[in-house]
């Protein structure tokens, strides 16, 4: 069994298992009540952040670096083409685009402008890390000009990495979408797979449900 510790970036993880059909269990790690005394997932993640798996004897962090092990580990699947379909390069790249473009980078403006003493909110950082957002998000748009997804015409595992760093920015980060953002965003979180995960993670359901109102 499949446990994934976590959700903020888990949540990428579980729609990946939920795509996939594969067993797993969700166990919550409450960052901001401390993991200090969290024996259990401190030895499966000695850095204390999320997510974390545990597979059998193996024990691994980074959202994405986690979605690749389990393509690879009980794939094939559909949401990772292979190597030599002409697909490939582009999926690999929105794969992690998802990441280290916008989700890290949006991050670090939510932190800035939502958690930091007024008067350190607008900091030139934050401006930064909204600049490299944008430049990203920019490549996102000119590819859903050319696609529903970011791989083409089939939904994939990059498509999962750049929903969530767009739900991020949209939910904490204050980012307005454009009409075919949206659009895509609508169609990627439409799908069963996306629906079950927000079922499973409490906090991640909550979450949007503050941000949109309700």
């Amino acid at each position: 069994m499949i446990t994934v510790y976590g959700e903020g970036r888990g949540f990428r993880v579980v729609w990946l298992l939920e795509e996939m059909g594969l067993p797993y269990q969700l166990r919550p790690v409450d960052l901001l009540a401390g993991v200090e005394n969290d024996i259990e997932f401190l030895a499966i993640n000695p850095a204390g952040f999320i997510p974390a798996i545990r597979d059998g004897d193996v024990s691994m962090v980074e959202s994405i670096a986690i979605m690749e092990y389990l393509m690879a580990r009980y794939g094939p699947t559909p949401l990772a083409p292979e190597p030599r379909d002409p697909a490939f390069p582009v999926y690999q790249q929105f794969l992690h685009l998802g990441e280290a473009g916008l989700a890290a980078s949006m991050y670090f403006v939510v932190v800035a402008r939502n958690s930091a003493p007024n008067a350190e909110g607008q900091t030139w950082k934050a401006d930064q890390a909204q600049e490299v957002f944008d430049s990203r998000l920019g490549l996102v748009t000119r590819q859903l000009a050319r696609s529903p997804y970011l791989a083409g015409e089939t939904f994939t595992a990059a498509d999962i990495s750049v929903t969530y760093a767009l739900e991020l920015a949209t939910r904490a980060g204050g980012v307005v979408l454009n009409e075919a953002e949206r659009a895509y965003v609508a169609r990627t979180t439409g799908r069963e797979a996306y629906k079950r995960a927000m079922q499973t993670c409490h906090a991640t359901r909550a979450w949007a449900a503050k941000a949109s109102g309700q």
